[in-house]
């Protein structure tokens, strides 16, 4: 965790959605598996990532990851590249999936949101909703707010997954998590960048 304190400036965001893990391939729901690896292609994404981030950022930029294997072993080549160090933050982890994680889609029950709810405020299979997401990632941006020496750093890169990065990019584009674009196409080791005030 970093110190409070506040300053506003831009910082540049790279968010990198993990490689290929072993359950994409198994089309796996994944949520917050800790222990899922990265498959042989995932490794080489996640090379490739890094190169492509060491072009976009300072050396000793740092490098945040979610906590979960697939992600931590995504950031280690790209921390590498910048001469920098990993940030595990469980705050960065997949949207939790409660009982429906390690079904494949046809094992899947179906569930219906109950009257009422927005379907992003629905904790399916027991998990967590896009809201809880949204809550813990609003939290790790307001430390990246004040993590160097008290002021907003100029460049950041963030490791993560699918569905919470789609959250974390609608917040900073000053969306809610209602707002999440789903069409976003992040595919295994896909990067996006961000100019945010913070």
């Amino acid at each position: 965790m970093v110190p409070a304190g506040s300053l506003s400036q831009v910082t540049l965001i790279v968010l990198v959605r993990h490689g290929q893990s072993t359950w994409n391939l198994e089309h796996r729901l994944q949520g917050q598996r800790m222990d899922v690896p990265l498959s042989p292609l995932g490794r080489q994404q996640a090379g490739a990532a890094a190169r492509t981030v060491a072009a976009l950022v300072n050396p000793g930029t740092r490098v945040f990851s979610s906590d979960q294997d697939r992600a931590l072993q995504t950031a280690a080549p790209i921390a590498e590249a910048l001469g920098s160090t990993i940030h595990p933050d469980p705050r960065l982890r997949e949207q939790d999936l409660g009982r429906m994680e390690g079904l494949t889609p046809d094992q899947l029950a179906p569930e219906t949101a109950p009257d009422g709810a927005d379907i992003a405020d629905v904790r399916w299979g027991g998990g967590e909703s896009l809201a809880d997401v949204a809550e813990r990632s609003r939290s790790f941006l307001a430390d990246l707010a004040v993590s160097e020496h008290g002021h907003s750093p100029g460049q950041a890169v963030i490791v993560g997954h699918g569905d919470a990065l789609r959250v974390l990019i609608a917040l900073l584009d000053g969306h809610t998590h209602r707002e999440c674009d789903f069409d976003l196409v992040l595919g295994n080791a896909d990067i996006v960048t961000r100019d945010w005030i913070a």
